[in-house]
């Protein structure tokens, strides 16, 4: 079973908190509020991104790479998260 599929409703709720940030930055807009208030949203979004992109990266690493079945299947699992992270740091 993948790790993904144990915390799905852990990894859910982060996505539906992300969600309604995103939806107060668009009301936030509509109803013009300051920059500075807006920024501090969108900081806030980064932040909950980053945190759930740690929460399945740390997951992946000790699920796909620390236990991984054979040596092939670690070395594709650090190839993706080479690929994953070469994107992220862009």
């Amino acid at each position: 079973m993948s790790h993904t599929i144990r915390q799905k409703k852990k990894l859910i709720a982060r996505v539906s908190r992300l969600k309604g940030q995103l939806e107060a930055v668009e009301r936030a807009l509509e109803a013009d509020r300051p920059c500075g208030d807006i920024l501090q949203l969108l900081a806030s979004i980064r932040g909950a991104l980053n945190g759930l992109t740690g929460e399945v990266l740390e997951d992946h690493l000790h699920e796909h790479v620390l236990h991984a079945a054979d040596e092939k299947a670690r070395a594709e699992a650090v190839e993706e998260i080479s690929q994953v992270l070469r994107t992220y740091i862009r």
